[in-house]
């Protein structure tokens, strides 16, 4: 297994991918969390008064003294995840396009061994992409949000954490769609439209009668995962949502963490694992017995 994985490694560091896609991950990352780090610095203004007040007594804080930096910083590295997501869909879909599939099975005692090398090697792939956008998010809080509003020790240390759950998470996600699909084009589109656009009109179109939907879907509970962290820092996710913060303000207030419908962080977490799974079980049991010649 040891020798699967370092092929797996090198066979990453062989092509361009890898670092080609770290750029626009930091880029996404930075200015994404910088803009809305800007747009959140004066919280009160941003979301009213009322909110405020009622989100500031829930947490014992006062309404300027806030941590809107974890908001930015959600926001930031939710949009950013994608990346990695798409540099899982081409770790499989990709080698089925360029035929290298033929050399990794038969180079393996079986394609159980094969696939669960992969799935190791891109693990570790899908925390340094996390630890490159925590880093970059970071950085960008620091610039665009006053030092009072900052997150605390505790909660910094949580939201890179589960910066770097949800990166892997995600990188496995893609393995997986790109595995059942066995299309590059094809995987990256379908993947592409789905979480940034189906999954969201849903979610929001639907947000009166079915609430649960941003909690339950894919794209949702991936976000959920950081985007809960900063949720529960401000009790507005669905479980503890303070009880003078009408319907509608808190569909605003969790797409602040880029996390609508959103339960709880670990809610998130479970659910898109359980997502993650299945999708990956499937390209799994798909790819044993296909052709590959």
């Amino acid at each position: 297994m040891g020798n699967l994985i370092k092929a797996e490694f090198r066979k990453t560091l062989s092509l361009n991918t890898w670092w080609v896609l770290l750029i626009p991950l930091a880029l996404v990352a930075f200015w994404l969390t910088f803009a809305w780090g800007k747009i959140t610095n004066n919280f009160v203004d941003y979301i009213g008064s009322s909110d405020a007040r009622e989100i500031a007594r829930a947490v014992g804080l006062e309404a300027g003294e806030l941590p809107v930096g974890l908001l930015a910083f959600a926001h930031g590295v939710n949009i950013a995840q994608l990346i990695p997501g798409l540099f899982g869909v081409f770790a499989l879909a990709g080698e089925y396009r360029s035929k290298t599939i033929t050399t990794t099975f038969l180079t393996a005692p079986n394609r159980v061994t094969a696939l669960t090398a992969k799935m190791l090697t891109y693990v570790g792939w899908g925390a340094i992409y996390g630890v490159v956008s925590a880093g970059v998010s970071a950085i960008a809080v620091m610039a665009s949000v006053d030092s009072s509003r900052w997150p605390s020790a505790g909660q910094w240390l949580a939201a890179v954490g589960g910066t770097i759950l949800a990166s892997v998470l995600v990188t496995l996600f893609g393995i997986g769609f790109g595995a059942v699909l066995r299309s590059v084009p094809l995987a990256v589109v379908l993947f592409l439209v789905w979480f940034l656009i189906i999954e969201n009109v849903l979610v929001v179109s639907l947000w009166g009668p079915a609430d649960i939907l941003g909690g339950i879907l894919p794209n949702g509970t991936a976000n959920g995962i950081v985007g809960g962290i900063a949720a529960d820092a401000f009790k507005i996710n669905s479980l503890s949502l303070p009880g003078g913060v009408d319907h509608w303000s808190a569909l605003g207030l969790q797409l602040a963490a880029g996390a609508p419908g959103v339960l709880s962080w670990w809610a998130s977490a479970l659910i898109f694992f359980a997502w993650t799974m299945l999708f990956f079980g499937l390209g799994w049991a798909g790819n044993q017995k296909r052709d590959i010649t």
